[in-house]
Formats: structure tokens, sequence, C-alpha cells
């Protein structure tokens, strides 16, 4: 495997029941790029990362992670090896801060007399250095998230993913219905990630939001491959006639005597 490989999936099939959700499919992210997923609904994305993300078991296939194979029996056992995955519906608790969301599951606990107390200090410390290294704007961290907008509530998912020293984060659909000012934070973030040396896949159907922040895109179909691309060069065209099989048809067409 080459050695600027971070994460590599080869030949990965997932069944349900008689349906065939994956059928020996390759993705692989460089260390330190951002890696798009696109496909239309039931190209199978969704059931990748989720495997990934060891909330799904393959029926084959090998996954690796920093050129070693790796088994993720639950979403817990991905992120202790630094694999995060934020959905689209986010799951941060609305009614606690944005320190509190942070370190959900990770508390500092500190000592007092012999009494263990939350450190909400140290985690609040904490919580404003992670978003100033994403440039997220929220003045009051104490605030509770469900006060927040929607691109600040990606960028206190994405600093949770942070907190666990995660250096792969998956990203599904994290633009959706944001105003246009948002997306462009999110993307910032995104940016940022990569600057940090960080691996992101995305998940998005916008493909100019894909080609703006990744450097390559996986491109699936009914479960299978259907192209990788890097995003200097091709074009968003392209990347649309590999999703909708299109250019399949177009090059079996023009290889017809």
């Amino acid at each position: 495997m080459s050695q600027d490989l971070k994460l590599s999936m080869r030949g990965l099939v997932k069944r349900f029941g008689g349906v065939t959700a994956l059928d020996a499919v390759d993705f692989e992210v460089r260390r330190g790029e951002v890696m798009a997923l696109v496909g239309d609904n039931g190209a199978g994305k969704s059931t990748l990362i989720k495997t990934l993300a060891g909330a799904h078991q393959p029926d084959g296939g090998r996954i690796e992670l920093d050129g070693r194979e790796v088994h993720f029996a639950t979403p817990q056992d991905a992120w202790s090896r630094g694999v995060a995955t934020i959905f689209q519906e986010l799951a941060l608790a609305g009614k606690m801060t944005v320190a509190d969301n942070i370190f959900l599951g990770r508390e500092i606990i500190r000592p007092v007399a012999g009494v263990p107390f939350l450190d909400r200090r140290a985690m609040q410390r904490r919580s404003r250095e992670l978003l100033d290294e994403l440039d997220v704007e929220i003045p009051d961290i104490q605030i509770w998230v469900e006060y927040l907008s929607g691109g600040q509530r990606q960028g206190v998912a994405i600093a949770r993913a942070l907190n666990i020293d995660a250096d792969l984060i998956v990203m599904d659909e994290p633009t959706a219905a944001l105003a246009v000012a948002e997306v462009r934070k999110v993307l910032g973030f995104i940016k940022t990630l990569r600057a940090q040396g960080k691996s992101v896949i995305l998940i998005s159907h916008n493909i100019q939001d894909v080609f703006e922040v990744a450097d390559r895109i996986t491109v699936l179909r009914r479960g299978r491959n259907a192209g990788l691309v890097d995003t200097a060069a091709a074009t968003p065209e392209d990347v649309v006639g590999l999703i909708t099989g299109a250019s399949v048809a177009r090059r079996t067409a023009d290889a017809t005597p």
C-alpha cells in the first residue's frame, strides 16, 4: 500500500438480505486530503460510511488504516482509532452548552478532597482553543447549542471530533439546508482541517461545494465504483455524467463502429 494512504477499503461487500448495497467497492483517502464521495440516493454512500464508522459490519473486503487492517465492531471502536463521523443530524445535545457538547463522554474530572468534580474551567478553556483553531465564531461557549446557527453547530461537531484527536473526519452533507454565508463557513472549516494535516471524507450532493474543497472525488453508482477523478483535471459535468451513468453510455456509443 502507498505510504501516503490514510485509509484503504478494498473489495468491500455489504448485503442486507437479498440486496447487495456494496458490490466489491474500493475506496481510499490520502493523508491530508479531502476526498469527496458522491452518488445518487441508493448509490451506497451511507452504507460505505456506516461500515467505516463501525455501525455496519462488512460481508467481505478489507479495511486498512495507516497500513494496518482494522475491524470496527462499534462506532466507539472507530472513534478510539481516530475516525470521527459527523452525520447530518450531528447528534448534539441542544440543551447543553458548547463546551459540554465538545466534551460529551470525555469530561475532564478533577478530584477535590477525594470527591470527583467536573473541571468546567479546563473544559471551557480547551473548547475555546479548539474553536479558535477552526475559526468558529461563538462568543459565548456557555450558550446552549440549540441557540446556535447551522454553521456554528457544524463547528462544534468538528471541534468535538478534534477533541478525540481524530485525524480522519467524515462529514455527511455538512452544508445541507444552510444559508449561503453558513455554507462558506463550513467549507472554510474543511479547508482548515486539511491545512492541519487531517484527512476528510466529504459526502455531498452539492457538486459546486465538492469542487471547491475536494482534492479527489470517488463516484458510486448502484453500489459499485463508477469513477475516481482529480478535481483539477475534471469538470462538474464529468462527475454528473459518472453519477448518472451518462459517461458510460457515451463511451459505449463512441466505441461502437
